[in-house]
């Protein structure tokens, strides 16, 4: 297929070596097309591997037609020389024999005559055979049409990002469910050594739940925002924002375009290629092939495949979501995954690498009017957690607001106006409770652990059988309460079912802002079912909430939560005899939580009704189901300087935001 522009020839390679006047033309060899293949985030170390790994092929990895002339065996008549054919004697033989014990077998009684091609001793029915054969489930392909969204109204937009956000939060709570079930099967610490991304994403395939599979988009997915962060390279698959697992390159093969030709869609910029510039708003990206399996470069590359569809993407201006690799201190895997936005190729040319080897390299260009790029923010946020004052040199008004209550400090940062209101209050780190809660509590008994709680403690029994965390300390699901470990129990500090009290994990900074005055991000990555930090404040009987309402106190009412627990961990779409956890079991909360004077981070976070943080009732200094501890947990994967938000059930119409808060 010639190119529409001027483009070197397919299947020319440039000169490397001093030309020779005697040199002999050798005929081309065509090589098999690989795709830009990088490392997994997670090797595998299971030995065997789980039926829920196998994953579907690429589409784009040719596999070769078998050759019937090569076969061994082959059936009678298969072969022009039957007769000669020692195994075709061999199967004439057989089905004699078969025929003629099926008859010999019918004085016995009603025995039917074998069909000579069934290849079995004696009749199977028909039921037993559809019994015996394993009906293959048939997965949703790509589709090969092409489309862009654009011009989404803002309640499409929220419709697609609450549809991404569920997705991404099912994969997650799959993924750690299949972790701590491994762990039960296996022992302790086997989870890890098992992909179970790949059976997360197996399992949403499966059930016909991963996104974007009716039509190919070109440019933004719906939903999907810059900045957005990932873990595995599976989980990009299932939002349909970069369709090859392993693949740098996701486009449509010219087998599948309705042109003949085929057009990339999306790259990953790893730096698996040593040929490879990337500086923010511009990359030179090398196309793949021609590396061996320790990923260096050993071979000319050739403009076919992925290669070939990002110069056809060049020639009809089509944009390439760009989505970044790379390592970053924190997180849960070896790399984690950035989408970037959409960038537009400018240049392509055909260049010898440092290696000595032909490579081809496309220059792109991102597109003007983005958002700022995630890598970007996540790179400043690392100097920011270390060096605040040297990143923001202006607009801090305090480095630690906690007064180093909290196991990581809190900043305060205000660039906008001369509001200092979060230094008037006095923090407190946890809820303070009544008194009479504890004495009534008083003859509690703890488990008899020694080196941590497992499912079998009673503690355990305390929570419906299961610990609520997985060994990282990750919300395995939601619960109407949960029991940790408290001052009786016998555990060490070091036990998973000591999470929430242990306080704040994370560097957070409370900020100021024009459209909804304070609020709270984080400077730090936060993992999907990770706890934040409580919701402290002054625990106040109903008689007392009574009282300091009428002095117009500020009360955040505990009951008034909406229950957005029971999403985290819901597997009603992948098992249908999902039944939300409904024990232990609590009574209607009717106590407030007074923030008037005392407070902590949490009283500044924002509120939502699609919040990335949940609400879970905990107990572990005392056992009064009446006035349980409120932590906050995180539903999705949260990078830094994104800022944190919550449903409160009820807030002012105007602002969306609770009083407290501005």
């Amino acid at each position: 297929m010639g190119s529409l522009v001027p483009f070197q020839d397919l299947n020319l390679y440039p000169d490397l070596t001093p030309s020779s006047s005697t040199a002999v033309p050798q005929a081309l060899l065509r090589v098999k097309i690989e795709p830009k293949l990088e490392q997994f985030e997670e090797p595998s170390r299971d030995p065997t591997p789980h039926p829920a790994n196998l994953l579907p092929s690429s589409p784009t990895t040719p596999f070769p037609e078998p050759d019937p002339n090569s076969l061994a065996l082959e059936r009678r008549g298969s072969s022009p020389s039957s007769n000669d054919n020692v195994y075709s004697e061999f199967y004439r033989i057989s089905e004699m024999f078969q025929s003629a014990f099926s008859r010999r077998m019918q004085k016995y009684g009603n025995v039917d005559v074998l069909d000579p091609s069934s290849g079995a001793i004696v009749p199977v029915p028909d039921d037993a055979q559809q019994q015996v054969v394993a009906s293959t489930r048939r997965y949703q392909k790509r589709s090969s049409e092409l489309v862009r969204v654009t011009n989404l109204s803002i309640d499409e937009q929220r419709c697609f990002r609450d549809v991404v956000r569920r997705t991404r939060m099912l994969y997650d709570s799959v993924r750690i469910f299949s972790m701590v079930e491994e762990e039960r099967r296996s022992g302790p610490g086997m989870g890890r050594r098992v992909r179970c991304d790949l059976r997360a994403a197996a399992l949403l395939r499966d059930r016909g739940l991963w996104l974007n599979r009716d039509k190919r988009i070109v440019g933004s997915i719906p939903g999907v925002y810059i900045g957005d962060l990932f873990f595995f390279r599976m989980e990009l698959c299932v939002v349909g924002l970069h369709g090859q697992p392993q693949a740098g390159i996701d486009y449509l093969p010219s087998s599948q375009s309705s042109n003949g030709e085929p057009i990339a869609t999306s790259i990953i910029v790893s730096g698996g290629y040593e040929d490879d510039e990337d500086t923010g708003d511009v990359i030179i990206y090398t196309g793949h092939g021609g590396q061996d399996k320790f990923y260096k470069q050993c071979s000319n590359q050739k403009l076919e495949g992925g290669n070939l569809a990002l110069e056809r993407s060049m020639h009809y201006g089509i944009e390439i979501r760009v989505i970044r690799g790379f390592k970053y201190d924190g997180s849960l895997t070896t790399k984690v995954y950035v989408y970037d936005g959409l960038y537009r190729i400018v240049d392509s040319w055909f260049d010898v690498g440092k290696s000595g080897f032909g490579v081809y390299k496309y220059r792109l260009n991102r597109i003007e009017g983005q958002p700022e790029m995630g890598s970007t923010i996540m790179k400043f946020s690392s100097t920011l957690r270390i060096r605040p004052l040297q990143a923001r040199p202006v607009g801090y008004l305090n480095l630690d607001i906690s007064g180093k209550r909290e196991r990581s400090p809190i900043f305060l940062f205000n660039d906008i106006d001369a509001d200092h209101e979060p230094l008037y209050y006095e923090y407190l780190a946890r809820t303070v409770f009544p008194p009479f809660i504890y004495h009534a509590a008083s003859g509690n008994m703890g488990c008899q652990c020694i080196s941590g709680c497992s499912d079998g403690c009673i503690c355990a029994q305390k929570n419906g059988g299961e610990i609520a965390y997985d060994d990282r300390g990750f919300l395995v699901r939601g619960k109407p309460l949960i029991f940790e470990c408290g001052a009786h129990c016998h555990c060490p500090p070091s036990c998973r079912n000591r999470v929430t009290q242990k306080g704040l994990r994370y560097k957070l900074e409370v900020f100021r802002s024009r459209e909804t005055g304070w609020g709270v991000r984080t400077l730090d990555l936060i993992h999907a079912g990770a706890f934040i930090s409580e919701y402290a404040g002054v625990a106040l009987t109903r008689e007392q909430a009574q009282i300091c309402s009428m002095n117009g106190d500020s009360l955040i009412y505990a009951g008034r939560f909406t229950n957005r627990w029971a999403e985290w961990g819901d597997l009603s779409q992948i098992h249908p005899e999902y039944v939300r956890p409904t024990y232990p079991s609590i009574p209607p909360l009717d106590f407030a939580i007074d923030v008037s004077r005392m407070r902590n981070v949490s009283c500044y976070i924002s509120h939502s009704t699609s919040p990335n943080i949940l609400v879970q009732f905990v107990l572990y200094d005392h056992n009064n189901m009446m006035f349980p501890h409120v932590m906050l947990f995180a539903m999705e994967n949260i990078p830094p300087m994104r800022e944190l938000s919550l449903d409160y059930g009820v807030a002012d119409e105007y602002t969306g935001k609770l009083s407290i808060c501005n």
